[in-house]
Parts: structure tokens; sequence; C-alpha cells
């Protein structure tokens, strides 16, 4: 079978025949169209060389030699990584350009962690809770901590938070550039993201090799990892509103073998979109799935399949495909310390990006700056003195 066989370094020759290598299938409907007077972006570019390996522009099953063949699924593209080293264990064209639907979500939730602490409140607007559902029910105007937007966000796949969230940061446009920076900055050359919580937009792409990237650098953020992670969650009451629970969306979580938790998405464009990671015998292993349908099995049974496929792969110790590349610039870890006053929302807006502006290379300049002062009056006092 080709899909067994090692390419030779750099080679892409498979890449021109590969479907959906420069973009996603055409949409079925008209939510990707561009404002009047605004022309769709172009695609992408396609990079020479494979990102991650030369096995990475390979179409079809992409697999270990000597391993077996891993499960079918209804899946158009996935990808198998261990969360630890970074290997891509298995894939199926893990670079074809998909919709992301709910799963860009998990690059907004990296972009709110570097830029608020848990504890900034953010109030959402009448616009932010009136947005197409999926939606956890924000009160206009009521207090909501970041923490306990990123459950709404995570677990129930708020699209009322991912505007809130939007709106905090400065506006849509400017969250998606942010987004879009982000991206950039893991390496994922798939990846451009057109709205914040997913919904179709144009211009909007990534892969199962992205979405990988971004699901292990969110899986090294506490706030994220806990968020998914969080079978149930009590949102706290507001003004006219008393506090209600959500419930994680994702049914491997509490059912599958040390599920980690994981993100699940959904448009008529990018049909079923699916992330999880679990850890079993010292291995934390993650599955991305890209334009899945829920029959003859569903998506989450599918996922189950892949993931106990990835662990055997690394019980036999076969070796892996590829590997996730290493960020241009490791993301942020975000602001962490709890501050005394409750931000509004502009405050929490614009609090990361002051201390951001000045930090911590600011401070040791105003030191040495101060030093230097103090130093020339005694200087001069003491010449006065000698003179």
């Amino acid at each position: 079978m080709l899909s067994g066989l090692v390419f030779g370094a750099g080679s892409v020759s498979a890449a021109p025949s590969c479907p959906d290598r420069q973009a996603p299938p055409p949409p079925v409907d008209t939510s990707e169209q561009a404002p009047p007077g605004q022309l769709s972006p172009a695609p992408l570019p396609v990079p020479a060389e494979p990102v991650g390996g030369a096995r990475m522009g390979e179409c079809g099953l992409v697999y270990p030699v000597g391993a077996s063949t891993p499960p079918e699924t209804t899946a158009t593209s996935w990808v198998l990584q261990d969360l630890d080293t970074g290997a891509v264990l298995a894939a199926k064209d893990p670079h074809a350009r998909e919709r992301p639907a709910s799963l860009i979500k998990t690059l907004l939730a990296l972009v709110v962690i570097n830029e608020f602490k848990p504890t900034d409140v953010i109030r959402p607007t009448a616009e932010d809770a009136s947005q197409e559902c999926t939606c956890v029910g924000l009160v206009a105007g009521g207090s909501y901590t970041v923490d306990e937007l990123l459950h709404g966000l995570l677990m129930h796949s708020g699209n009322d938070v991912a505007h809130a969230f939007a709106t905090a940061l400065g506006g849509v446009p400017a969250t998606v550039g942010k987004m879009n920076a982000m991206a950039a900055s893991l390496g994922a050359k798939d990846t451009r993201a057109a709205t914040p919580s997913g919904l179709d937009g144009p211009g909007m792409s990534t892969s199962a090799y992205d979405l990988s990237l971004i699901f292990h650098a969110a899986m090294q953020q506490p706030e994220f990892s806990t968020a998914v992670a969080t079978k149930g969650y009590q949102i706290p009451a507001q003004p006219g509103k008393p506090a209600f629970g959500i419930v994680n969306d994702n049914k491997l979580l509490g059912s599958y073998p040390g599920f980690l938790g994981g993100k699940t998405g959904f448009t008529d464009d990018a049909r079923h979109t699916y992330v999880g990671g679990a850890a079993q015998d010292g291995r934390r292993l993650a599955v991305v799935m890209m334009r899945a349908e829920q029959r003859p099995t569903l998506v989450v049974q599918q996922a189950a399949q892949l993931l106990d496929y990835g662990f055997r792969l690394t019980k036999a110790g076969v070796g892996s495909v590829g590997q996730l590349v290493q960020p241009a610039a490791a993301p942020n870890a975000g602001p962490t310390e709890a501050t005394e006053a409750t931000p509004s929302k502009a405050t929490a807006s614009t609090e990361g990006r002051q201390r951001d502006a000045f930090g911590t290379t600011g401070w040791v300049v105003t030191l040495v700056v101060a030093l230097l002062i103090v130093a020339g009056f005694v200087l001069g006092r003491y010449r006065r003195r000698m003179r």
C-alpha cells in the first residue's frame, strides 16, 4: 500500500493531486460570502515543503511501516499526536485544508489566556448576548470572570461567550487578527480564522495538522486543560437570571479511560470536527478529526477508535510519521496574579496590553536610570565638598 511507504525527504510530488490542498471544498450555503464591496481572501500559500516532515505531504492514510492499518472513519482528514513529544503517530491527509467550526475556539482561548487574568471581569454587551447560538445564555450587562467564560466557551461552545471575548479584546476584526497572529507564531500555516466563534466566514481554513499544533499548545495552559476536563460547571447568578449549570459537550469525558478533554464543532460547511486527548500507561495522546459524519457511528466513537489505535502504536514502538513544529515564539502563559479591584470590560481589555507594553524590561530600565540619578547626585555633593 503506497501510504505505508516512506517517501524521500522533502518530497511533495503527491501534493498537487491531494484534495483540498489549497482551500476547503466549496461552501454549501452563503455563510462565506464577503460583505458587499469586499472580495473574499485568496487561499493561503501552500508551503514548498510539507510542515512537520515529508510524510505530512502525503494524501490518504499515513502510518508507520510495519504497523497495522488505521481504523476506518468518516473523517476527510485526521491526525494522531503524542501530547508530550509532539510526534505525529499516524494521520490521514494531515494538511488538507478544511473548516474548523468551533474548534477555532481553542485558538481564541489561547489569545484570551495570553491577554487576560482568570479573575478579570468582562461585562457582555447586548450584541454579545444576542449571537447566533449555540449559546451559554449570557446576560447583557452582567459580570463574569474570564475563568467562568472560558468554561462556557470550551465546555458548551458558547458563541455569545466568543463574541464577549472578542468585544473585550478590541472588537471582532482585532480579535481575528490576534488569533491569526497566534496561529502564525505556532507554525500553523494552513490556518486563517475569519470569526472568533468558528461560524463560517470568508477565507476560513485550517487543517488537522494545524489544529493538533493549537491543541498541543493549549493543553500546556492550566486554564484551558482544566476547563476542557470539567464535566459540570455552575454559571453564577446575574441580574434577572438565577445561577445555572452547564455540562461538557464532549461525550468521551467520563466514558473513555483517561480522557483529558477536548472540543467538538459543527457547521453545515465544516461538518463535524473534533479534538480530544487521553492518558494511558504514562502516554498522553490526542486526535483531531475534520469533516466527519455521525453515521454509521458517532464521531466520538470514531475518535475513541483512533485513540485506541494510537495507544497500540506506542506500545508496539513502531515510530512516528512526522513531528509538530516548535512555535516560532512560545505563546505567553498570560497574567496569573489576582487583582484587588474588579476591572470593567474596558479595563480587562486594556490592562494586559499595558502590562505587555511596559513589562519586566521596562521596570529594569527604570531602576537602572533611578540608580544613575542617585549616584550622580551623591557624586555631585561629594565634589562640592572637595572644592
